[in-house]
């Protein structure tokens, strides 16, 4: 049955109590800041959150007074984010949607994506553009799209195989082996192995797709965004001052429509 699922769809099958133990996700309150930032602190605004995952951005933002819609193609994460959203009494919309086929159309005054929210997992480039395009479609014109991805600069000075085994070496479940980054695709072949919240043991085969910033550029100007601008991305820290550099392992971009 695994095997039949797409990598992602595999990994985030039966995962949503331990996804909240890896290392990655601790960052939700400083990254929060940097969006309150972005929509100048306007508790009016609608946000979309693409890839919500357990709802760690939805909630906080919710709790500061934002009107959030969550989106997951993974039953297990957004039942633990419905979880946690009744738990605080919280109105917070989760709906089950594949992020390359949106079900909005302007309605969002800002979409984020962050942590790998779907982009850029996907097989191919078509299907990341996907992504890209639907949420490109769910922002009002002026509305901005902030999301996270991998940094195609880095594995060219460094080795995504020592970083991953490094980042895997502290808190977290996942770990990645047999890392084969391919120049010509930007993409980084691995053998993830996770346990999943029944303690089962599994290891699947993925790939992810690494991107430059002229491509970020090139992609969003083609979807209608005007200004594009990318930055280096520091788990919690976000920021504009942080240009991105050879020694960030993800970029953290800011499109506006």
């Amino acid at each position: 049955m695994k095997g039949k699922k797409h990598w992602y769809e595999a990994l985030f099958e039966n995962y949503g109590n331990t996804y909240e133990q890896e290392v990655f996700v601790k960052g939700t309150m400083g990254e929060c800041d940097f969006i309150e930032k972005e929509v100048k602190f306007d508790t009016g605004c609608r946000i979309l959150d693409i890839g919500c995952g357990t709802g760690r951005h939805s909630i906080e933002l919710c709790k500061r007074g934002y009107r959030v819609t969550g989106i997951d193609l993974s039953d297990s994460m957004l039942a633990k984010a419905k979880e946690k959203a009744e738990a605080d009494k919280l109105d917070i919309v989760f709906l089950k949607q594949d992020a390359r086929k949106l079900e909005f159309n302007g309605e969002f005054d800002i979409a984020i994506m962050l942590c790998e929210g779907g982009f850029p997992l996907m097989e191919t480039d078509e299907m990341n553009f996907q992504i890209l395009k639907s949420a490109a479609n769910a922002v009002k014109d002026g509305g901005k799209f902030i999301f996270t991805t991998l940094n195609g600069l880095f594995p060219l000075f460094h080795s995504v195989k020592d970083f991953l085994a490094a980042a895997a070496s502290g808190e977290g479940n996942a770990t990645y082996g047999d890392n084969n980054f391919d120049l010509m695709t930007f993409r980084d072949h691995n053998k993830t192995s996770f346990t999943d919240d029944s303690g089962n043991s599994f290891e699947l085969e993925s790939n992810e797709r690494y991107y430059v910033p002229s491509e970020i550029s090139w992609l969003l100007k083609s979807l209608g965004f005007k200004r594009i601008d990318i930055y280096g991305a520091r788990l919690g820290a976000f920021s504009r001052e942080d240009n991105l550099t050879t020694e960030d392992f993800e970029m953290l971009v800011v499109a506006e429509r």
